[in-house]
């Protein structure tokens, strides 16, 4: 690898918004299955998102942002600003758009303001609108657009005139959005549901009143005021959320549930045969999917999850078949199961990931036979289950009229495939046994398994492909994916290009997520691998692990640090570097590092803290260091009320045990983290200085959760390799 590649690699990961952009995302399929719409930008370092039509093998512009707002992509609505924190969203321009049930027509918003475009021809056209839209959605008739403004809830034909069906009582209150903690911890992005009629829409009401306030300034600019935010730590209460049916004529019914035993709203939806919704219980463990009345507003039962631990939601359930059968994931101890109309329908051990549609009897799913995978699958009464995806990865997708687009990360990077003729009664594809890649490339002995690495020069394995325009990576992942331990902890290991085995001993770092709801160990090349190899080739042996409460490993597995988030996570990477030494002997255990971001931030921090005589030095981005001060529905999911289980936050954090530090430690935060706020990283500073606990801390002023400076981005990977470098160095001698 030229060393002049890696040294530049920061700023194209900077600029390319971690590989992000150019690649094809949010797809949308006409009935017919024939029309794929999706949203890409022009290349790998343009960050503007385009609305696309994909037909007949060929790519068609719908949408260009630059043509129809110029240089204005950027300015949003609040409430949009906030949406695209909650999804990560690295783009501008068209970011997210919604169509009839056609397909034919789409709407999206630019600048705030509200635009169409048919797909059958033409160009784009403004609509009329209140004020500045959010979340626009057209009628599965397409004669009618919703949108929010101003917290209100808006419906307005194609010739501009508007119906405020839903206006705001008072600044907390808002019609058809989702609140904090629905968008952050529980995937539900939207706050309104179109019926198949085209006249009632099902909208969620939202009151912040009784929310606690968090002030979120920006110290470099001390004239600017402070912004207010509602945000429900645990133990405080959440934003009152209720649903209402609106009809076109202006008609409201109250939709009615016991919101004091179930005051979450998980989901909600309406199919032909009715609204229906999920809601779950403050403890998270009874979850209820209720059907609806829309003449009434009266719910009845239709089924009730329970689990001693919590209920895992799944995303894209409930969901129902055209015959009415009740789509729902259902957990044993070692397998989530998808069941329709109450039956499982999927094998043991087959780890049932998303929903991704219901289209008639069929139910479109992703699961994980393998924890470094992920692929799509389908299951049609009389036909079984059968996986749609092809070749090592992790895959999504969609389907719809005999079609599928498949979009995965696979060992070349991004890739999407059309398949066509899809549907019940078509072949298989190939299996796990003869599928190429899928099972093979652990290394459960010394010096064997090269990972991803024997499948970058594979050609597609699908007839149609979507192009992915994103940029290759300076730097090729070169894992060498390892089972570690008496848990067979799942890890990979990326040593230098330039580094010839038995030659002489290098130091480690550990890089890991740790935590619940992410992997970071696969068969594919996804930024994170890339940034690990990154590190390697600057000197280190880095290991990436996946321990107790990451997914795709069964519920036992994500449930085992209920009451404990903290000491099983950091014990699976304990065994992991210390089983990776014992089979290879060019790793310096007396030279070991470890950094992470959020909650591998804190795990890298409590790394330091509690096992010393381990790690030599730590770098710690957004780590929660008080659970307490993190929010409701993520946090007593896993630790229980702080009321009830103060015990759980206590054994959980690193306040309170700053005086164990002895090791170098790097805290980084971004002073407009409105996820994990930067009093944690402040706060535990104080602490550490109180303690006389020498540390460094670098603030990042106008940051995020997840920095967006390109500059502030590449040179944060500088400093953490010239920090991590000199600790490790300093403490052999200091050792």
């Amino acid at each position: 690898m030229d060393s002049a590649d890696s040294a530049d690699f920061p700023h194209q990961f900077a600029r390319t918004r971690r590989f992000s952009v150019g690649v094809p995302r949010q797809f949308t399929l006409s009935p017919d299955g024939s029309r794929v719409l999706f949203v890409r930008t022009a290349s790998g370092t343009d960050p503007v998102g385009r609305l696309w039509q994909y037909e007949d093998g060929t790519e068609r512009l719908l949408a260009d942002p630059a043509l129809l707002v110029g240089a204005g992509t950027g300015a949003v609505p609040e409430e949009e600003r906030l949406r695209r924190e909650r999804a990560r969203e690295r783009s501008v321009g068209v970011v997210s758009y919604a169509t009839d049930s056609a397909a034919r027509l789409v709407a999206f918003a630019l600048s705030g303001a509200l635009w169409a475009v048919r797909t059958d021809g033409g160009a784009p056209f403004s609509v009329p609108a209140a004020g500045p839209v959010v979340d626009p959605r057209p009628s599965p008739d397409g004669r009618h657009i919703a949108y929010v403004s101003r917290r209100c809830f808006h419906v307005v034909d194609l010739s501009g005139t508007d119906h405020r069906l839903a206006a705001s009582e008072g600044p907390d209150v808002s019609y058809g959005l989702a609140e904090y903690v629905a968008a952050e911890s529980m995937h539900r992005m939207r706050g309104y549901w179109w019926a198949p009629d085209s006249r009632h829409v099902l909208v969620a009401r939202v009151d912040t009143g009784p929310v606690e306030r968090r002030y979120i300034g920006d110290p470099a600019d001390p004239a600017k005021p402070p912004r207010a935010i509602p945000y429900p730590a645990a133990g405080t209460p959440n934003a009152e959320v209720t649903l209402q049916i609106l009809s076109l004529e202006g008609e409201r019914v109250e939709v009615e549930w016991d919101r004091r035993a179930y005051e979450y709203l998980v989901d909600a939806g309406w199919d032909a045969h009715g609204p229906y919704l999920a809601v779950q219980s403050r403890d998270q463990r009874v979850v209820r999917t209720l059907s609806v009345d829309p003449a009434t507003g009266a719910t009845a039962v239709l089924h009730e999850r329970t689990d001693p631990a919590w209920v895992e939601l799944v995303d894209g359930t409930p969901a129902r078949t055209a015959s009415g059968a009740l789509v729902l994931p259902e957990d044993d101890d070692g397998t989530r199961y998808l069941t329709v109309g109450g039956h499982r329908v999927t094998p043991e051990g087959l780890q049932l990931c998303t929903v991704l549609g219901v289209e008639g009897e069929r139910v479109l799913f992703t699961a994980s036979e393998d924890p470094l995978e992920t692929h799509v699958w389908c299951h049609a009464p009389g036909h079984g289950c059968r996986r749609l995806s092809h070749g090592p990865g992790r895959y999504t997708g969609v389907g719809r009229g005999g079609t599928v687009v498949l979009a995965g990360v696979t060992p070349r990077g991004d890739e999407v495939g059309v398949l066509r003729g899809t549907g019940p009664a078509a072949g298989t594809v190939p299996g796990p046994e003869s599928d190429t890649g899928t099972g093979t490339g652990t290394d459960s002995g010394a010096g064997t398994g090269t990972g991803t690495g024997t499948h970058d020069d594979a050609p597609s394995p699908y007839p149609e492909v979507i192009a992915s325009l994103a940029e290759e990576p300076l730097v090729t992942p070169r894992p060498r994916h390892l089972l570690l331990g008496e848990r067979q902890l799942r890890a990979a290991l990326f040593l230098p290009s330039w580094h010839e085995e038995g030659a002489g001993k290098l130091p480690v770092l550990l890089d890991p997520y740790g935590g619940p709801g992410t992997q970071q160990v696969e068969r594919g090349r996804g930024w994170p691998s890339c940034v690990s190899q990154w590190f390697a080739e600057q000197g280190f042996a880095v290991l990436v692990v996946d321990g107790r409460g990451t997914p795709n490993r069964g519920p036992a597995w994500e449930k085992a640090i209920l009451g404990d988030q903290l000491t099983p996570a950091l014990e699976d990477q304990v065994d992991a570097l210390q089983a990776a030494g014992a089979r290879f002997d060019d790793l310096d255990l007396t030279r070991v590092a470890i950094r992470g971001w959020s909650f591998g931030g804190f795990l890298a921090a409590a790394a330091v803290l509690h096992h010393p005589e381990v790690f030599h030095a730590a770098v710690a981005g957004a780590p929660p260091t008080d659970q307490r001060l993190y929010d409701t529905h993520w946090k007593e999911r896993y630790l229980g009320h702080p009321a009830e289980h103060p015990e759980n936050y206590v054994r959980s954090s690193l306040a309170g045990h700053g005086h164990l530090l002895r090791r170098p430690l790097l805290l980084i935060h971004g002073l407009a983290d409105d996820n994990v706020a930067a009093a944690h990283t402040l706060r535990f500073s104080a602490e550490l200085l109180a303690a006389g606990k020498p540390h460094s801390v670098l603030p990042l002023p106008g940051a995020t959760h997840l920095p967006a400076d390109d500059t502030v981005n590449a040179q944060l990977l500088y400093f953490q390799r010239d920090f991590l470098l000199e600790a490790v160095a300093a403490g052999v001698d200091g050792d």
